[in-house]
């Protein structure tokens, strides 16, 4: 016991933790690997990096990425056509609370931090690389419609992920039909103001909780300097 505690000191004195893998909450998802997930809504999907994490977790799972950025889709295309043929489909869409097209503000240098919603000053200070933005008019469509007309076969169990930069509680308002068959829920929040206008972490817990949802902790968090959260990848199910 002695031993294991000067070690974990150790790694302690220079920043680090050490806890069991299996108490990981990145590798575990916090138990979400025992719900039999079959349908994955992956909402703001960038390049696909979490499509090709959560297939890994879910082998049997088919997922429906959405991405609106034309050139960052091209890449997303490329993997529902080649490591993913078969298991993801790939959408040209933006979702929200209505159907349409609306601005999006495209980050030059980091694209998967654009935004239907204008950075905040505090956002553009403590990440510099969100500065140089573009404007492009992207196509904008309500969950619940995109799964009753574009032949979105939703098996159970569902699991809804949203990683859409402060937009989350326009998504959930369009799309609460789909939400309430939904048996998970991972998204991204902010817990500073990075966006002007964004939903804020409260808000998107009572509107989960509304649906059925609750809180199952954070998968995980990032930390500003001064050690406080700026946001969190948080985890809601429904029992």
């Amino acid at each position: 016991m002695f031993i294991k505690q000067f070690i974990k000191n150790v790694f302690n004195a220079f920043g680090f933790d050490i806890i069991k893998t299996c108490n990981s909450p990145e590798l575990s998802l916090l138990g979400l690997t025992r719900i039999p997930i079959q349908t994955i809504l992956d909402i703001g999907a960038n390049t696909g990096q979490f499509a090709s994490h959560i297939s890994k977790k879910f082998p049997k799972a088919k997922i429906y990425s959405f991405e609106p950025i034309p050139s960052v889709f091209q890449d997303l295309k490329h993997l529902e056509e080649n490591n993913l043929k078969g298991r993801l489909k790939a959408l040209n869409l933006a979702i929200g609370d209505m159907d349409g097209s609306i601005d999006m503000f495209i980050h030059q240098n980091h694209s998967s931090s654009s935004s239907l919603l204008k950075t905040s000053d505090f956002c553009e200070t403590i990440y510099p690389f969100t500065k140089k933005q573009d404007v492009c008019s992207v196509n904008v469509k309500t969950l619940d419609n995109c799964v009753s007309e574009l032949n979105i076969s939703i098996e159970p169990d569902l699991l809804v992920k949203m990683d859409v930069q402060g937009y989350e509680d326009r998504v959930i308002k369009g799309g609460r039909d789909t939400f309430k068959k939904a048996k998970a829920c991972l998204l991204e929040a902010g817990v500073d103001v990075l966006y002007d206008n964004q939903a804020n972490f409260k808000d998107l817990c009572v509107m989960l909780y509304d649906l059925g949802f609750h809180y199952a902790g954070n998968i995980e968090q990032v930390y500003a300097n001064d050690g406080h959260a700026i946001f969190v990848d948080s985890l809601f199910v429904k029992f």
